[in-house]
């Protein structure tokens, strides 16, 4: 049996794994598209109106535009 987390749609083979999943998965999660990197809403910004990815090699930015919510992506199961 499968569990699936609801905050980021992954899947884990053992409800123990997805209970340790759960201690650092959240909503508030950010993806960055340019370089991938995971990171925290208030690691991106200063004054809570401009986003920008904490990674300083990258230069993704904007809410919604590169940076976007951990819950917007969903993980396909490989066969």
């Amino acid at each position: 049996m499968t569990h699936t987390c609801r905050t980021c749609k992954r899947t884990f083979g053992s409800e123990l794994q997805l209970e340790l999943h759960k201690d650092k998965c959240s909503d508030e999660t950010l993806v960055c598209s340019q370089c991938g990197e995971k990171f925290s809403e208030r690691r991106a910004t200063r004054d809570g109106w401009h986003y920008r990815c904490p990674n300083e090699e990258c230069e993704g930015a904007g809410l919604g535009e590169d940076l976007r919510s951990v819950g917007d992506f969903t993980v396909a199961p490989t066969r």
